[in-house]
């Protein structure tokens, strides 16, 4: 089987000259950069939900030990979750051509037999199935969640992060096993490609060289050239949904790329209309809708005109969504979340929980720390760029909290109590 051409097996059954060790090297050198930051800024984008503080706030109840690392969730600086999630997003994208143009060089080596030839080599292969399998499925799952196009089974929030694990895991163990030796060709070629594509490259990894290759259509540094040309159209077509304006007209893969919705001071992106969470207009009316207030002193039951009586306090701070798409700063005013909190018996602002008028899907619920709560720029906004809220920014009231993700900024908010997380 090993020397039949037909088959995958043999190596003469791979016929490209690209394929070889300064090839695959350059290219796995660039993923253990890329991955490693996507990785940082997964598990900071997981933290920023600040789910060890309540049920609701945390979509993978089962981590143990995976949620070693959790910290309380700053407010400043206030574009934090912004910069963390679009690079994560973007990047996440633009490296879409290293990692199928890595998993093309490399897949040869899924073939080889026999299967393990020492216990080294026997981890490099499961090491390599892993590292394969969790990159696809967490690229895939990652741009699906982008495109809001959920057609995989289960929620994507554990299925990406218990994903990211094993991947990452993978990834480690095999950057250790072959790290040396990419260096080792990197330096050994001094960053230059053999002068013929169809020069054999250097040793230890002859199995990634043809023994019989097809005569060469272009060099491996136009190959390069060529991943990096996709890269960067990826990047141009994502990178646009993180600012507002003409630019995000170029984010044609995003979500929410294009022009923004309407126009005026509420024409800002959005991720759910009041008509997706089944917000209706005689709940929302002004003479109708009651905010429940609730504390250690008691509860009260605030109409928005009452809200219009309290002290009002403005904040610039963007909305920022997982999805990687975010506005620039929208000018809100509102009550102070703190000053809530002072009505209902809390000179100290404590934890609150948020319940929003939207009665099914995620995050119509959220729980906010303490110091989200104290900060001065928290508030329960009544008005966006002087102008009152329309129903999809979350008329008639909604949170906007400094640095958090979109879905913990809860719109339609109907009921605040302070002092517990449930």
């Amino acid at each position: 089987m090993r020397d039949d051409t037909r088959l995958p097996t043999s190596p003469g059954f791979w016929r490209s000259p690209l394929r070889g060790p300064w090839f695959t090297s350059v290219l796995g050198l660039v993923l253990l950069a890329g991955i490693t930051v996507l990785f940082v800024t997964g598990l900071v984008s997981y933290a920023a939900y600040n789910p060890d503080l309540s049920p609701v706030n945390d979509k993978t109840p089962d981590k143990g030990i995976l949620g070693f690392y959790l910290f309380s969730w700053p407010t400043d600086p206030h574009w934090l979750y912004r910069v963390n999630q679009g690079v994560h997003v973007t990047l996440g994208v633009t490296l879409i051509p290293v990692l199928l143009a890595k998993l093309w060089s490399v897949v040869p080596q899924l073939f080889t037999l026999p299967p393990a030839r020492s216990l080294a080599h026997a981890l490099e292969r499961i090491s390599l199935l892993l590292l394969v399998g969790g990159a696809l499925f967490e690229f895939t799952t990652g741009v699906l969640n982008v495109q809001l196009d959920y057609v995989f089974p289960g929620s994507f929030y554990p299925l990406h992060f218990y994903g990211a694990w094993v991947f990452f895991a993978a990834f480690v163990a095999h950057a250790v096993l072959k790290v040396p030796a990419a260096v080792r060709n990197l330096r050994r070629l001094r960053a230059a490609e053999p002068a013929s594509s169809q020069e054999p490259a250097p040793a230890p990894e002859q199995e990634l060289v043809s023994p019989r290759p097809d005569p060469a259509t272009v060099s491996r540094r136009g190959a390069l050239w060529f991943v990096g040309g996709g890269s960067l159209l990826l990047f141009a077509t994502t990178a646009g949904q993180s600012f507002d304006g003409p630019l995000r007209r170029t984010a044609l893969l995003a979500p929410h790329g294009g022009p923004d919705p309407g126009s005026g001071p509420n024409g800002f992106q959005i991720n759910k209309t009041a008509a997706y969470a089944g917000i209706t207009a005689p709940e929302t009316d002004e003479d109708a809708w009651r905010l429940v207030v609730t504390g250690r002193s008691g509860t009260l039951r605030l109409s928005r005109a009452q809200l219009r009586e309290l002290p009002l306090h403005s904040a610039a701070l963007p909305i920022a969504c997982v999805e990687g798409w975010s506005t620039s700063d929208q000018w809100w005013r509102g009550v102070r979340l703190r000053d809530l909190a002072a009505l209902v018996g809390y000179d100290d602002p404590p934890d609150v929980f948020v319940e929003s008028l939207q009665r099914r899907g995620a995050f119509r619920h959220a729980a906010l720390r303490a110091n989200q709560v104290a900060d001065p720029r928290s508030l329960l906004a009544l008005y966006v760029n002087g102008e009152s809220l329309t129903p999809d920014h979350g008329y008639p009231a909604r949170v906007i909290v400094p640095a958090a993700p979109g879905v913990l900024n809860t719109k339609w908010v109907a009921r605040m109590t302070f002092g517990e997380t449930r």
